[in-house]
């Protein structure tokens, strides 16, 4: 299996993009790590973290008309429709599928991190009156609103 870690190949110089993403490696990791009996609670808090993480990407590259938006936000669509389908399998005693799919998403996360996200990181430093409002964090239920979409896709 792929463990996921920290490391600065993660870091983007944009401190809201790398203190969500520190967070969503410490989670990760720990689901990565996780008995038998704490996998689905593990893999609840990646999926709860991822779509809130998305959901808040989703908001920046809309609000500064980011112009890759439209397959960064369909990536992270693609990805929490699997995330999902991964608690359900994790809920139903599938945990070797959920343990696969964790490495799998650890080795995504590097990648995507490094090219869709660091282009984002990028866009974001370069847009400081755009940037402005739009780095507030969106709250749970927007967040939430913003993945229904993507559950039924």
């Amino acid at each position: 299996m792929n463990i996921v870690e920290w490391s600065d190949a993660l870091m983007l110089d944009f401190e809201p993009m790398d203190a969500v993403h520190r967070e969503f490696v410490d989670l990760l990791a720990r689901a990565q790590s996780a008995s038998d009996a704490e996998l689905p609670e593990a893999w609840a808090a990646v999926v709860e973290h991822t779509a809130t993480h998305f959901g808040r990407e989703d908001q920046w590259m809309r609000k500064t008309r980011f112009s890759s938006a439209e397959n960064h936000i369909l990536q992270h669509r693609v990805v929490l429709n699997v995330l999902h389908e991964g608690l359900a399998m994790a809920r139903a005693g599938q945990l070797d599928a959920v343990r696969e799919m964790a490495g799998e998403l650890a080795t995504w996360f590097a990648k995507h991190t490094q090219s869709l996200d660091a282009a984002l990181a990028l866009h974001m430093r370069r847009e400081p009156a755009s940037a402005g409002g739009a780095l507030a964090r969106p709250s749970r239920p927007a967040a939430r609103r913003a993945a229904l979409p993507h559950a039924s896709a």
